[in-house]
């Protein structure tokens, strides 16, 4: 089977699916758009507008697309893969009805009711004049989300209630409701899922790191690395999440006549009473896509191929290599507040650096073009290895004024982590 894939992104993310699609040898011609400095070394960059649905389409057809992978969230809520299908192109990610599992909160908390899913209780508020009643419902820990896609960092978690309310107040003014839930214990993990009705196929699950500082300080981020597999994390309660979260889920999907294909991303917290739902994403979430991807050895255009045609029930049991991944996220000065753009980056054009934020300037040099700007991959055959590998990558790379996060997987190496 040759197989010509078209990637929707210019992350990081996009890059791990790409250097996993080259790997596959059923795959024989690789496009990306917009892709960035980096996927030009291994895909051809078409430099579309990813939400437009006509765009992409046209796209995909000149260049004789046979699956077509959607990255990021933006484009999937907006209807492109319904585009895609449309004119008849195999596509990997949701309809645009199926991706408010992700693009609203109010619709997944939901499912998730009608499923019979464990989450945190919510409020949502749509009026200013009931903001501080709804407010004296929660705390200690106040947990507010703008209902509507803030690319992972609408989401304020504070024991201040003055921090909540205002945050709330910002979500309010700018015309979006605003999402109060209880607070989940325990620690968090992510699992991937491909899912293709009621078929769901878990991938290995991982752990993010939101704050931007090390030992969680500071304000949340898109993520600023991740390790897998998480050696706290016994094997059944993989299974547990699987059986207890995402194929109910996918069932209520499916119940509803909204059926769910593509990459399901169950955000939870492992309380003492089992997993909870934090979050769903419609969407392989970054960082930890370059985790995970790193450790797949079964051939990924095939994975997604069959998730894309209906096939996935077919698909042989996926394949992991032993040992453990790490990525570590270099981003630009001043992130996640507006980042300092355009400088020359040395020291990236190597193994396991993938290219989230990049560009090529005038001259063709590779300059930083984004609030993430590298994600630096580790492996090894356990997590002190992967960790050891990811930073001594990141000790050759030169960015003015950059910064990472020093403790990435750290406190599950040091056996702080437990359920």
């Amino acid at each position: 089977m040759d197989v010509r894939v078209l990637v929707i992104g210019s992350g990081g993310r996009e890059h791990a699916l790409l250097i996993g699609l080259a790997n596959d040898p059923a795959v024989t011609d690789l496009h990306v758009a917009p892709g960035n400095a980096g996927t030009s070394s291994i895909a051809t960059n078409h430099p579309v507008d990813a939400v437009s649905g006509d765009a992409v389409v046209a796209l995909a057809r000149e260049i004789g697309a046979d699956l077509v992978v959607i990255g990021p969230e933006v484009p999937l809520v907006l209807g492109v893969a319904d585009a895609l299908r449309a004119a008849g192109i195999a596509t990997f990610g949701p309809s645009a009805e199926a991706a408010q599992i992700e693009g609203s909160k109010a619709f997944a908390k939901d499912v998730m009711k009608a499923a019979g899913v464990t989450t945190a209780h919510a409020e949502i508020v749509d009026n200013p004049a009931r903001l501080d009643a709804a407010l004296d419902r929660f705390g200690p820990t106040w947990v507010v989300k703008d209902d509507g896609l803030a690319a992972g960092k609408g989401v304020v978690v504070t024991a201040d209630r003055d921090v909540a309310r205002d945050h709330a107040a910002e979500c309010l003014e700018s015309g979006h409701p605003v999402l109060l839930e209880s607070f989940l214990d325990g620690p968090e993990v992510s699992l991937f899922c491909l899912v293709d009705g009621e078929t769901v196929v878990p991938l290995l699950p991982a752990q993010d790191h939101k704050r931007v500082g090390d030992d969680d300080a500071g304000p949340n981020t898109g993520g600023m690395g991740a390790y897998t597999p998480l050696p706290w994390l016994p094997a059944e309660m993989t299974t547990r999440i699987v059986d207890e979260v995402v194929k109910p889920v996918a069932a209520e999907m499916v119940r509803r006549g909204i059926p769910f294909s593509g990459l399901l991303y169950a955000g939870l917290a492992i309380g003492s009473d089992g997993p909870a739902v934090v979050e769903f994403n419609c969407r392989f979430g970054d960082p930890e896509t370059q985790a995970v991807l790193a450790l797949l050895e079964s051939p990924l255009g095939q994975a997604l191929h069959a998730t894309a045609t209906g096939t996935l029930a077919d698909l042989p049991p996926l394949q992991w290599r032993d040992g453990a991944a790490v990525t570590v996220v270099v981003a630009a000065e001043n992130y996640p507040g507006k980042p300092r753009t355009g400088d020359l980056i040395t020291g990236a054009d190597t193994d396991g650096v993938l290219h989230a934020g990049t560009a090529r300037n005038a001259d063709g040099a590779v300059v930083s073009s984004g609030g993430r700007v590298l994600a630096v991959v580790g492996t090894g055959a356990d997590l002190a290895e992967a960790r050891e590998q990811a930073y001594a990558r990141i000790a050759n790379i030169k960015l003015p004024g950059s910064h990472f996060r020093r403790d990435i997987g750290r406190n599950a190496l040091e056996g702080r982590i437990s359920i």
